[in-house]
């Protein structure tokens, strides 16, 4: 029975990582970006690198991971081994669990750097979503409500 219970909740876990990811993607906006005013600015691609963002750190991964090595930790023996297989399966789940969050909500991206037909130069790191950008290419920056995106000219 324990064990069955330990299985069903590592799989919701897992399905539940998944819908954590944070969307970072040119055409992602946040609730409190809605209805907010941006600045837009021209500008031509420099260059644009690959990189990775890093995966959130909620904290589901670990209380999840605690709770499943705890429960497998503590079927490990009877009376004091079952409360100290609990014990350290807690603990080593939960590290586990906070890695694996991290790993499983991570995603590619790009830097992409602009030259503003203001003056200046920018680097804009985002999700790599839709239509790759390319140096050359003439795209809009825009700016406010805590985020900079940019997104190719139509």
């Amino acid at each position: 029975m324990k064990r069955t219970m330990t299985l069903i909740f590592a799989g919701l876990m897992a399905a539940g990582l998944g819908g954590c990811a944070s969307g970072l993607g040119p055409q992602d906006y946040s609730r409190s970006q809605a209805r907010q005013a941006m600045e837009v600015q021209e500008g031509v691609v420099v260059s644009v690198s690959d990189v990775q963002i890093e995966g959130t750190n909620t904290g589901i991964g670990t209380i999840g991971g605690a709770v499943v090595g705890g429960v497998a930790g503590s079927e490990l023996g009877g009376g004091k081994g079952s409360i100290i297989g609990g014990a350290l399966g807690a603990v080593l789940g939960g590290v586990g669990g906070h890695a694996i969050e991290q790993n499983v909500t991570k995603q590619p991206g790009w830097q992409i750097t602009v030259r503003l037909n203001r003056g200046g130069k920018i680097a804009v790191t985002q999700a790599a979503k839709g239509r790759p950008f390319y140096p050359g290419e003439r795209v809009q920056v825009l700016s406010g409500g805590g985020a900079t995106r940019v997104e190719h000219v139509n």
